[in-house]
């Protein structure tokens, strides 16, 4: 009840800017077209893509790829570009939804850690771009994804 109280009156009249997160979109060519690399969220275990706040001092390049090393263990990543942002309400400490702005990096993956900060933490699977897409819940990320092989093009 006081969610949608916030989100439809309160948080719109108060006008808070959003947040921002940087996220790492992991890939790597499979033979049907790019695979994501996806990993569980802490706390509610659905699928999502590795994100964070911005690092001080490092630009967002930088942040996503420490994103993908901590959170998924891509120990080595090429290519990495922004291709997109997508908004989503994050909750933070207190329980209150907070809107988020990410903006998307994709990351070519050239080697996965078998050992990484948060492995005993999430899981991590390759989908294909399109099955990324159905099991994510943000439908601003489930866009990107689906056009993920025309994003890759233009960001050469």
């Amino acid at each position: 009840m006081f969610s949608r109280i916030w989100n439809s009156y309160l948080a719109p009249l108060l006008g808070r800017p959003a947040h921002v997160q940087i996220a790492a979109l992991c890939y790597r060519q499979g033979n049907a077209g790019p695979e994501v690399l996806l990993i569980t969220s802490r706390t509610t275990r659905r699928w999502i893509i590795p994100k964070g706040w911005p690092v001080a001092g490092t630009d967002g390049t930088g942040t996503a790829l420490e994103e993908a090393w901590e959170e998924a263990g891509v120990h080595r990543g090429a290519e990495a570009r922004r291709i997109g942002r997508y908004r989503y309400k994050k909750i933070v400490d207190g329980g209150l939804p907070v809107t988020t702005d990410v903006y998307v990096y994709a990351i070519k993956v050239i080697e996965l850690a078998d050992t990484f900060p948060e492995m005993g933490e999430r899981e991590r699977k390759w989908m294909h771009h399109d099955d990324a897409a159905r099991v994510v819940e943000e439908p601003q990320l489930q866009a990107i994804l689906k056009d993920l092989p025309a994003l890759l093009e233009q960001a050469r």
